[in-house]
């Protein structure tokens, strides 16, 4: 992990990614999946921001959305300064080699039809860099690069395991030299014992081309040793945002501690006095969010007011924002300090601020059940 600089390289401004869903013979919209709504960040450059949160809360969509293979509904997305949410395909294309994605799966990102060297070389052709020759000999440094052999120019990825096929799929990001970097689960597929060899290659990536990452995960084990800050998402909507080590060591969000109860711990002693949080009934339905706080009905702390109110992202201090109106860890002479932060659409009032934790006062509270 490494950070070159301050200024932000990728910002994104209130985006929402919805799908509508359609009936009848005309097609009417009569609802839309909220894949992604209301979200705001920043990325420095030569920053790793890790992205988590349960499977459907919108990740993968985002990372889609901000590299424009999804377009967005709202919002703004700026890259080096630049609005790129409305570029049209040929302005949009030059920034392609700046932006880069590493897919889920290392089975279906690579085309079965073509020979790693051609999968390899292709963003090379189409952006018109460099003759036959030149592309064959960056192919053969790529794919040493992400440890293979120049050898495997020629055959097919059925010939490789899920490990190699992934290191193909960072050398073909890696093709263009890119600034930016996305990497959707690139580890979620692959087994333990190969995990930690992708995760080192990644950080090395890093440091020899400064890289900047957006690293989308669901595991927070995997996330924690490669991230500077980790961003929480819960049903499309960024509900933490913090330095890697501190949300670990002080979650705000209930939602949050849960995910960090489930963390596995090599100690057995530690792991049996920790309390394990298990989350009641199902995640809402994104067609249909609850009103308020989205995380209310399976929070055990919540009251009324997560009813009603939508908490904002409220700053508490070195760079630790959280949406919640009971927070966590954080004690009275914090909470008068707190300030609504950036790009929320809320005001500093009275009415949205978190105003006392009585929520979890009672440790011996009993979970709401729906």
């Amino acid at each position: 992990m490494s950070t070159n600089g301050n200024a932000p390289l990728l910002e994104v401004k209130h985006v929402r990614k919805y799908f509508p869903i359609r009936k009848g013979v005309l097609q009417r919209e009569v609802a839309a999946v909220h894949a992604v709504d209301d979200v705001s960040f920043s990325v420095r450059a030569g920053e790793t921001l890790g992205l988590v949160g349960e499977s459907g809360c919108g990740k993968s969509t985002l990372g889609r959305t901000l590299v424009r293979l999804l377009e967005p509904t709202e919002g703004e997305i700026l890259f080096q300064g630049k609005h790129i949410e409305k570029l049209g395909t040929r302005r949009l294309r030059p920034l392609r080699s700046e932006m880069q994605m590493v897919f889920q799966d290392p089975y279906a990102s690579l085309n079965p039809r073509k020979r790693v060297g051609t999968i390899i070389s292709d963003p090379m052709r189409i952006h018109g860099i460099g003759d036959r020759g030149e592309r064959k000999q960056r192919v053969g440094e790529l794919l040493e690069t992400v440890g293979l052999s120049p050898e495997h120019y020629n055959r097919f990825p059925h010939e490789f395991s899920g490990g190699q096929r992934q290191r193909i799929g960072i050398a073909r990001a890696l093709a263009l030299r890119p600034k930016l970097i996305i990497a959707d689960e690139p580890v979620s597929a692959l087994d333990v014992s190969i995990q930690s060899q992708m995760l080192n290659l990644l950080e090395d990536l890093q440091n020899e081309f400064q890289l900047t990452y957006i690293f989308i995960a669901h595991d927070l084990g995997v996330v924690r040793h490669v991230s500077d800050r980790i961003a929480v998402m819960y049903l499309g909507k960024i509900v933490e945002l913090s330095p890697a080590e501190e949300l670990y060591s002080r979650p705000i969000m209930p939602y949050t501690e849960a995910l960090l109860s489930a963390v596995p711990i090599p100690d057995p002693d530690l792991a049996e006095k920790r309390e394990r949080i298990v989350l009641e009934g199902d995640v809402p339905s994104p067609i249909n969010p609850p009103t308020g706080c989205r995380f209310h009905p399976r929070c055990r702390y919540a009251t009324g007011v997560c009813k009603e109110v939508e908490p904002p992202l409220v700053d508490y201090g070195n760079g630790h924002l959280a949406a919640c109106h009971h927070p966590l860890n954080v004690d009275a002479a914090q909470l008068k300090q707190v300030t609504v932060a950036p790009n929320t659409p809320f005001e500093a009032d009275e009415d949205v601020l978190p105003q006392d934790t009585s929520g979890r006062s009672n440790p011996s509270a009993t979970p709401r059940s729906r």
